[in-house]
């Protein structure tokens, strides 16, 4: 071979190495990142935990009319400011919050550590806009809240808002906070360093904690945010930790789970739900009544059926339900949540059988309902009862060896090559949520 053929045998190595590395490179954008960085006891445990407990809470519940009031309002950060001197949550007891948490049946709980306003609810050295520097109670409720969770055995995740309308640096400004009275000027490398460093408090100042629950990105997408650097920092501080973003995109690199905001995993109801579902663990939020933050016009509550039935859908489709409250300034949990959530643990006490420690399927949902497992266990939701009191299961191959209501008593079923029917009792229909068990044969994979 002559001297200029290996040169161009060299050259055209290369070209195909490096379009194959492009094409890495866009497959890794373009595939959800499995979820490697997390340590596969956290992941389990997180697709096992089925309930947690939101809190959207800070000086803006002074306001009572949510947690984008400063957005909604135009109020600008001169006038905002005057906030933080009122807000006095002397009645705040983070014991009786976990002890609630607990008796609701609720696995984790997730609270906003700093929302979109940039007041921190915690003592950042970063800043002074902050609950211990600008507030006549001068405590960190995160740490509080931080070191009952492990006294009682709940799980803290922290949100955390990249978003931010009272930093000086956030600029240029996003798709919103633009009638908060900023300069039009900063740094926003600037900013960026500041708001990794109080990530970087959370996951250093805390103790083990269960997560970080990103929300924000979506206001400046085209930035950078600096996603590479604040991930791998967050797996080597807290390497349990699981992170995740509500940006509405497909996972990015470095996430370990996917959120779903106001709607099921495969719906979009709320309109900007159109990544689709990945096979990292999922979660999807929702709210009580309309509102996250505290809002005493919105007297919308959910029953407490609905919000099981929703708990339900959420584990039949192989995620947690997060159910959000909004605290009053004073410290305490609304009255009329605290009592939903204590109705749901009194019925999970009774069928979290059916829900903690199992994985949606192996039926898709239904127009009847949905379906969980948990080994050789099937367990079927019926929340909408066949006009025919029959239930028919479409696609059912794995072989049944009986059928039983949730109290054990024996179901008559027939099981052909392509459906399996089980015959329904009327008197065993539950208003609820009614639940049968397949015991199979052999183990699901």
């Amino acid at each position: 071979m002559r001297p200029y053929q290996l040169l161009i045998l060299l050259l055209t190595v290369c070209a195909a190495l490096a379009t194959a590395g492009a094409r890495a490179d866009r497959k890794a954008v373009e595939k959800p990142d499995p979820g490697l960085h997390a340590d596969p006891k956290s992941v389990q445990w997180f697709r096992e935990a089925k309930l947690g407990m939101f809190v959207h809470w800070g000086v803006y519940s002074l306001h009572g009319r949510g947690e984008w009031v400063m957005q909604n309002e135009g109020i600008p950060i001169s006038e905002y400011e005057n906030l933080p001197p009122r807000f006095n949550p002397t009645e705040f007891d983070a014991k009786e919050w976990v002890r609630m948490v607990k008796d609701s049946g609720i696995r984790y709980l997730t609270i906003t550590s700093k929302h979109h306003d940039g007041f921190a609810m915690f003592d950042s050295q970063l800043t002074d806009w902050d609950i211990v520097d600008r507030t006549p109670y001068h405590k960190d409720v995160l740490k509080q809240l931080a070191n009952e969770c492990h006294k009682q055995g709940i799980k803290l995740f922290f949100y955390y808002s990249q978003l931010d309308w009272h930093h000086p640096d956030y600029f240029p400004l996003g798709g919103t906070g633009k009638k908060a009275g900023r300069q039009p000027r900063g740094n926003w490398e600037e900013y960026k360093k500041f708001y990794i460093g109080q990530v970087r408090e959370l996951c250093a100042n805390y103790g083990e904690i269960g997560g970080v629950w990103f929300d924000g990105w979506w206001d400046k997408p085209d930035a950078d945010w600096g996603q590479d650097e604040l991930y791998r920092m967050i797996h080597e501080l807290q390497p349990k930790a699981l992170v995740g973003n509500n940006h509405h995109h497909a996972p990015f690199p470095g996430e370990d789970f996917q959120m779903f905001e106001q709607d099921l995993p495969g719906e979009n109801s709320a309109g900007f739900n159109k990544a689709g579902v990945s096979d990292l663990p999922r979660e999807t939020c929702r709210t009580i009544n309309n509102s996250w933050g505290l809002n005493t016009q919105d007297t919308a509550h959910r029953p407490v059926s609905e919000l099981i039935r929703y708990l339900v859908q959420a584990a039949g489709r192989d995620a947690n339900l997060l159910l959000n409250t909004g605290p009053l300034p004073t410290g305490k949990i609304l009255p009329e949540h605290r009592e939903r959530y204590l109705a749901m643990g009194v019925w999970l006490k009774k069928n979290g059988e059916s829900i903690y420690g199992t994985r949606g399927g192996p039926l898709r949902p239904q127009p009847w309902g949905v379906s969980t497992y948990r080994g050789r266990r099937v367990y079927l939701h019926v929340l909408n009862w066949p006009a025919d009191n029959t239930l028919r299961l479409a696609g059912f191959t794995p072989e049944v060896r009986s059928v039983r209501s949730f109290d054990g008593k024996r179901l008559a079923f027939q099981q052909g090559a392509e459906e399996t029917m089980v015959t329904l009792p009327a008197g065993l229909k539950d208003p609820v949520d009614t639940i049968l068990t397949l015991d199979l044969k052999k183990e699901l994979d």
